[in-house]
């Protein structure tokens, strides 16, 4: 996905315990998370970026709208840099295409999908339907084979769904997102790609990218 004259500087988040099995445990991977993060971004700003993303969306979706928002200030004042949200960036692409019901999927327990629900709820979206995963830890969302994601695209599919969406970066769903578009019909949106494109486009960088579905191709 990266494109000429691009130079990507990744930061690693600690997390102390990846555990992700229920409710309480994902509640406290976040509240981990945030001790750390702070640490991250000031680490990576050492190389002199010029503009900022986040490459993880479960808490850029963490309290709905406003905390999505509030989020994303405390990205901009830690880094003094503009910045790139997951939740945020979803919301972008999906405006791209003017879509306004629906269906989502995400590698999370329930506590963490309803998150994702209130955040787009509020955003003025319709939600058909949000299939989690329920993936028991942070690193195994990385295994998920490409036919189940595929399976849960078809899940929270219908007939007067405008697009599909998928949260949780950790999840290799970039590519099977863009073969379900051919299957389905209409936009299917990884958060990833999502995340990549509105970095780009708000820099202006205007590249074109094959094989990742219709948002880098054709918006």
């Amino acid at each position: 996905m990266r494109v000429p004259g691009v130079s990507w500087h990744s930061g690693r988040i600690p997390i102390t315990n990846p555990a992700l099995n229920d409710d309480a445990t994902m509640v406290a991977f976040l509240e981990g998370l945030r001790l750390t993060i702070g640490g991250c971004v000031e680490q990576v700003c050492m190389c002199k970026p010029t503009y900022m993303v986040m490459g993880m969306s479960a808490e850029t979706f963490w309290g709905g709208k406003d905390g999505a928002e509030q989020f994303e200030k405390f990205m901009k004042e830690t880094s003094g840099l503009d910045v790139t949200t997951g939740a945020l960036a979803a919301k972008a692409a999906l405006d791209a295409y003017g879509a306004k019901k629906i269906g989502i999927i995400t590698p999370y327990q329930a506590v963490g999908d309803q998150q994702v629900v209130d955040f787009f709820t509020a955003m003025g979206y319709e939600v058909h339907a949000i299939h989690g995963l329920r993936c028991e830890n942070a690193t195994i969302i990385a295994e998920v084979a490409p036919e189940t994601i595929k399976d849960a695209f078809r899940k929270v599919n219908a007939p007067d769904v405008d697009a599909l969406l998928q949260a949780g970066t950790n999840l290799p769903a970039a590519i099977a997102a863009a073969e379900m578009e051919k299957e389905l019909g209409k936009p299917v949106i990884a958060i990833n790609t999502a995340t990549l494109w509105h970095a780009y486009r708000t820099n202006g960088i205007m590249d074109k990218v094959e094989g990742f579905g219709s948002l880098l191709s054709e918006h």
